[in-house]
């Protein structure tokens, strides 16, 4: 891990820069809790003030000094005073000894923990603050005792007073990312963030803990916790000072919240002394919130809860939980969670008992997909003799858990308790899902057919054939799925859970074959039912995901794909390690990223969802593709070539379905890698495949691919009657009557703007692009349109290049074929004189900051308007950021 570098707080930076240098004179003070930043932010602030014009002086006061006269001020006051002089003399002496040291410059006096100083010192901080030419600043601790001559401070207004919040998850996730080097993932950053509470202090304690006990890995190059805390003896013993001496009720008060919180406060006053909880809240060890119509207590600080629980004996553990669960028993669990806490307090005090309790807490926490602790529940319920129902949940859980053998044992053990056709259409499909998409065997279908075909009852055949269409899609018999699809449907026995499985598989299909608005009209009737199948079928979401995002990303609806990722499923997936959601809305996530032209968040993105589907063969192919795409937005071949290579190792054939992303992405890493007559070849091939499988939506984004390298009159498809072939412009135009949307027209001018050569179609082309927020074709579409108007030598060439500008200013790092095409290249001292010349530096001013000649950076500069094809130094900067890679040193430099 590297240093702890300063990391956000950047208003409250500014607004610490704008006191300590402004001319009224008025200071600032922060206050706030033991960790939470002051003393970093008070020492980055000052030190960022120009010693030419401040005298600095930054103090630390402490409890050693406090008992001092002006011990808080040692550091900066002579050892000894002139001796006769009254107290306020020795404040004037004081002062001018600070004056005669500022030599005339600005007086910054910095006071860190300021509640800490001796009262001379304080009286001297207050006559400084209402002194001309100088200013107070510092921070303070809240819930100390402070000197009035400083408290005097704001209400006499020579200073403002702030309260310094903990650091928000944005900050946290920065500050996380900034000390370890490298990407995290969003859930282990989010888990620190709430430990912590967005405590700079405590956050660097959990940390080192985590990271010196190797819960926190890196995979991919992202940062993740496994979510198991070694508490370290430095953290333990900063939260014990903190909680401070207990008295037996208030412990049993902050013990009782650690175990059960949020507990009602109606419910904690049956179990305590309320005097306890009052004290409790009055020392900050609990606080009570709002929640609904119900005051719910929580523990103040989260890591409170991790080292109470932890310091607490096993015999009290568990007769607190045994507590807790009879408390809400009797009360009544009338809460939707009420009866999921009682089976886990239950299961953590070794008193549960009652099989079904087990099994109807799992059932809830997988509808919340919270996979490890459903596991767990079901796997007690097992334990306590559950039967078929029971059996069936848990290997469903081990199956999305990434343990399919142990799915399988368990579905073993009730193999001779099927019974009637219901159970066994369940244990069949089931197995059936762990079989073909837990261990990849494709001969799962046929077997799973064949088993179906011998029941009877409409509703077990209606779920058998649910499920083998979900299979027959995916492994890319797409006749057959919508046959079975259609089959489900048209049967009124079958249930609400099987039709709407199969609903979603022939969305999937309307959507790839372009028919878009059925597909979303599909996908609507499915989300209405969600309350009937959810219980039934959880995992039945992804599904309905997967349909979801497939339409956004063909469609290109960013902003869609932006409200999938922000949902409540996005977040309970998150917080629940169902892996399989949560990776495939990254990959989503990412790939909004990259076409934003975000490159550096789209590989950090398909870097993490890579990471959390390291383990799974589901979607682990389409991960590394997204990747593979990332890399090659940046020029990154290397790692383009990398991930494509564990796209293929990865790829599960059981996912034929998704083979259209993983071509594409393989033709844009050979683009990337600089042969682009195989990328072309690649994505001609794979635009005849989809058209010979019926995919019109996917075969219009490979025809647009081929436009964005240059290859719009490429021929493409079987030859005409007159044995000519369509070009990709004219097969793209062609289907974009037959796909809906709005996109697939746009593409298709795209297309025939770059045949026909035409600028300004290019240019309204990307003036809708970026409408969409489409950025990366935007911006192509202009460099194509710019390099048309340098050869015509058209005036329009100027605007055109302001336009290029300000697309790849909203990106970074982005390097396409169609960016770098015509790119005129400079040499590094070409690149040094002309950002020096656009930044406003005058030929003489260049040529003393490089050590040349006057004539030598003339010369080079007319070489650099020869190049780029601009008049001056007015263009020129326009020119520079319109060439990709115009940040780093060298364009050529900036990759990697």
């Amino acid at each position: 891990m590297s240093r702890w570098r300063f990391v956000g707080r950047s208003h409250e930076l500014d607004r610490l820069l704008s006191a300590a240098t402004d001319l009224d004179g008025r200071g600032l003070f922060f206050s706030g809790s033991a960790g939470i930043g002051k003393s970093r932010l008070l020492r980055e602030g000052v030190g960022a003030l120009p010693r030419d014009r401040n005298a600095v002086w930054f103090v630390a006061a402490s409890a050693t000094t406090a008992a001092l006269p002006f011990g808080g001020l040692v550091q900066l006051l002579p050892t000894d005073h002139p001796p006769g002089l009254a107290p306020a003399g020795v404040l004037r002496w004081a002062a001018d000894v600070l004056r005669q040291q500022a030599a005339g410059r600005r007086i910054v006096l910095a006071i860190d923990d300021a509640h800490l100083l001796d009262p001379p010192s304080a009286a001297l901080v207050h006559l400084v603050a209402r002194s001309e030419n100088a200013t107070v600043v510092g921070t303070l601790r809240n819930g100390e005792q402070i000197p009035l001559p400083i408290r005097a401070l704001w209400t006499d207004d020579l200073v403002d007073h702030a309260e310094l919040s903990p650091m928000d998850p944005a900050d946290t996730a920065r500050l996380l990312a900034a000390i370890l080097d490298g990407p995290i993932d969003a859930g282990t950053a989010d888990r620190l963030g709430r430990l912590s509470a967005g405590n700079p202090l405590l956050l660097r304690e959990l940390v080192h803990a985590a990271f010196g006990s190797g819960e926190l890995t890196s995979a991919y190059g992202v940062w993740k916790w496994t979510g198991r805390l070694e508490l370290a003896p430095s953290l333990t013993d900063l939260i014990d000072t903190r909680i401070g001496q207990l008295t037996p009720g208030v412990r049993a008060v902050v013990e009782l919240v650690a175990f059960g919180e949020p507990l009602g406060l109606h419910l904690l006053g049956q179990a305590v002394d309320p005097g306890d909880v009052e004290t409790a809240e009055e020392r900050g060890l609990i606080a009570v919130v709002q929640d609904d119509r119900r005051l719910d207590v929580r523990l103040a600080q989260p890591l409170y809860g991790e080292v109470i629980r932890r310091q607490c004996p096993v015999s009290r553990t568990r007769r607190l939980q045994a507590r807790l669960a009879h408390l809400l028993e009797e009360t009544g669990t009338r809460r939707r969670d009420d009866l999921l806490r009682v089976a886990v307090w239950r299961l953590e005090s070794g008193t549960a008992q009652d099989e079904g309790i087990l099994l109807g807490a799992a059932a809830q926490a997988f509808t919340r997909y919270d996979v490890p602790l459903a596991t767990r529940l079901a796997r007690a319920a097992l334990d306590a003799g559950g039967g078929f129902n029971t059996a069936e949940l848990l290997a469903t859980l081990l199956m999305f858990a990434d343990r399919p053998d142990e799915a399988i044992e368990v579905l073993d053990t009730v193999a001779a308790d099927l019974g009637d056709d219901g159970r066994r259409s369940r244990w069949l499909t089931v197995r059936g899902m762990v079989s073909y998409w837990g261990l990849s065997r494709e001969s799962t279908v046929e077997e799973l057919a064949l088993q179906g075909a011998n029941l009877r009852d409409s509703a077990a055949q209606a779920r058998v054939l649910a499920f083998e269409a979900v299979m027959r899609l995916h492994g890319m018999d797409t006749a057959a799925a919508l046959r079975l699809g259609q089959t489900v449907l048209d049967r009124p026995a079958a249930s609400v859970a099987a039709r709407e499985l199969a609903r979603c598989t022939i969305a999937y299909l309307h959507t790839v074959q372009g028919h878009l608005h059925r597909g979303v009209a599909a996908v609507e009737l499915v989300q209405a039912e969600a309350g009937r199948w959810r219980a039934d079928m959880p995992y039945l979401q992804l599904a309905l995901e997967q349909v979801r995002g497939t339409q956004l990303t063909l469609a290109g609806d960013l902003t869609g794909i932006d409200a999938i990722v922000a949902d409540e499923f996005a977040d309970l997936a998150d917080a629940g390690d169902f892996r399989l959601g949560t990776g495939y809305l990254a990959v989503l996530q990412a790939y909004a990223a990259r076409l934003r032209g975000r490159a550096d968040a789209a590989l950090r993105t398909s870097l993490g969802a890579c990471a959390v589907l390291a383990t799974s063969r589901v979607y682990a192919g389409l991960a590394q593709a997204e990747r593979a795409q990332a890399a090659a937005l940046r020029g990154d071949a290397a790692q383009a070539a990398e991930a494509m290579a564990e796209a293929d190792r990865t790829h599960a054939r059981g996912m034929a379905v998704l083979y259209p992303w993983l071509e594409q992405a393989r033709a844009a890493a050979l683009a990337a890698a600089g042969d682009l007559p195989t990328a072309a070849k690649y994505l001609s091939e794979l635009a005849d495949r989809l058209r010979a499988d019926g995919f019109a939506a996917h075969e219009v984004h490979a025809l647009h691919d081929l436009v964005r390298l240059d290859q719009a009159t490429a021929p493409v498809g079987p030859a005409c009657s007159d044995g000519s072939r369509r070009t990709a412009a004219q097969r793209l135009t062609e289907l974009s009557e037959q796909v809906d949307g709005v996109l697939p027209p746009l593409l298709a001018r795209h297309g025939r703007a770059v045949a026909d050569g035409s600028a300004a179609d290019l240019l309204a082309v990307a003036d809708a692009f970026a409408g969409l927020d489409l950025t990366v074709w935007a911006a192509e579409a202009t460099a194509t349109a710019l390099r048309l108007l340098r050869h015509r030598r058209s005036p329009a060439a100027t605007a055109a290049r302001e336009r290029l500008a300000a697309l790849l200013g909203r990106c970074n790092q982005v390097r396409t074929p169609a960016l770098c095409a015509g790119t005129p290249t400079l040499t590094d001292r070409e690149w040094q004189v002309a950002r020096l010349a656009a930044d406003g530096g005058t030929s003489r001013v260049i040529a003393e900051q490089l050590y040349l000649s006057t004539r030598t950076v003339e010369n080079h500069l007319q070489r650099v308007y020869s190049k780029l094809g601009v008049s001056g130094r007015a263009e020129l900067g326009a020119a520079l950021r319109a060439i990709p890679g115009h940040d780093g040193e060298d364009p050529d430099s900036t990759l990697g």
